[in-house]
């Protein structure tokens, strides 16, 4: 049985602290939430590789190094509302529970969303509320929100995830152009997003942010 902990350690650093971030919720958070807990029982003893594991059906949890950069872009505060979208098997949840007030997290497949639910009471994210749905709708009820998330790649981003930014609000995601990504965070000001590129990256794009054919006549 591998020593989980001393993994998370090396994880944070080799491929956290390496990457520039020092915010110490972020530090403290991936030395503490059991990554292999909220990745596919077969794939426990890799779960701390720095690379994206696959959840199946072209989902993933993202590469650790990737998902701390996009919290250090966002820098959630510890009185704030955060949006999850996709996530998965519950790991990035579980790592913003320990910096957000309360983490609203969104995901289409029905068991994913069950599984996540206990991994994060097993891992006793009681901030964390679940709702099954439809990724590329969000979850408007709850909102807006100070932080909005992404945990794959957008080709297109829906009009409706933006209008759930709150004001000066933020939101984060890994935008694909082909082979290509790259990180944006966008600042809502005034009602409109203004994107910021941060670093590149890439990943799965998650279902509902396709980009849409175009018909030609």
């Amino acid at each position: 049985m591998p020593d989980f902990t001393q993994l998370r350690t090396t994880m944070v650093d080799t491929q956290v602290r390496p990457s520039d971030v020092t915010k110490f919720p972020i530090i403290e958070a991936m030395l503490t939430v059991p990554r292999e807990n909220f990745v596919p029982d077969a794939k426990r003893a890799g779960a701390y590789v720095g690379e994206h594991v696959e959840l199946g059906n072209g989902r993933v949890v993202l590469d650790p190094r990737v998902l701390a950069k996009m919290l250090d872009a966002v820098n959630i505060q510890d009185d704030e509302l955060v949006l999850d979208l996709g996530c998965g098997l519950g790991y990035s949840s579980a790592v913003m529970a320990r910096m957000a007030q309360t983490v609203i997290a969104v995901e289409e497949d029905e068991a994913l969303a069950k599984e996540a639910a206990a991994a994060l009471s097993a891992a006793e994210a009681d901030n964390v509320v679940i709702e099954t749905g439809v990724i590329a709708k969000g979850a408007p009820q709850h909102g807006p929100y100070d932080v909005v998330i992404l945990q794959g790649g957008v080709e297109e981003m829906p009009e409706g995830i933006l209008s759930q930014v709150k004001e000066n609000g933020r939101i984060c995601a890994i935008f694909l152009d082909g082979a290509l990504g790259i990180v944006r965070i966008g600042y809502k000001i005034d009602g409109e997003i203004s994107w910021r590129m941060a670093f590149n990256a890439t990943a799965p794009v998650l279902p509902g942010f396709e980009k849409r054919a175009e018909f030609a006549l």
